[in-house]
């Protein structure tokens, strides 16, 4: 079984996730499709059908936030020493193909968003820069193809 790395913030997240979902959502779309279904014909009733969806979207949901709160390993980022890449550390590296600098951090999947720079524990970059140090290059077989950086530096930032 995979362990999902995440901070306690985002467990908590998880749990009222989930939580709303069994509690308030899926009783919601229950009493759509029972309300749904008293309109009649089945086979060309718009609202039930669109009930229906939501239903399997919904424990489709469901199902997986049980899945991932049962891989969940709660790491305060904040405890690890970070001169090694780890879960939570910021990382600034120098792109060898284009000479610039970029930053990431190493996150939960739930909380990763390349687009400021937060990546997934989980991602091709951060399963090859995770136990680097200061200095070491990294040859990263990536998606787009294959890049090269430098470690310039390895920090912990709330």
């Amino acid at each position: 079984m995979q362990k999902e790395p995440m901070t306690s913030e985002v467990f908590e997240k998880l749990i009222a996730l989930l939580n709303e979902l069994k509690t308030a959502i899926r009783p919601r779309i229950l009493i759509a499709i029972e309300e749904a279904r008293q309109l009649g014909d089945l086979k060309e009733n718009a609202e039930y059908h669109a009930a229906k969806e939501d239903q399997g979207n919904t424990d489709k949901k469901i199902a997986e936030l049980e899945d991932t709160i049962t891989k969940a390993v709660i790491i305060d980022p904040s405890s690890l020493a970070h001169d090694k890449v780890s879960f939570g550390s910021t990382v600034k590296l120098l792109d060898f193909t284009n000479k610039s600098e970029i930053t990431y951090k190493i996150v939960s999947s739930f909380d990763s968003n390349p687009d400021i720079g937060y990546i997934s524990f989980h991602s091709p970059l951060a399963k090859q820069l995770l136990g680097k140090e200061e200095g070491d290059e990294v040859h990263a077989i990536l998606p787009g193809g294959k890049k090269e950086f430098e470690v310039l530096e390895i920090k912990y930032v709330k």
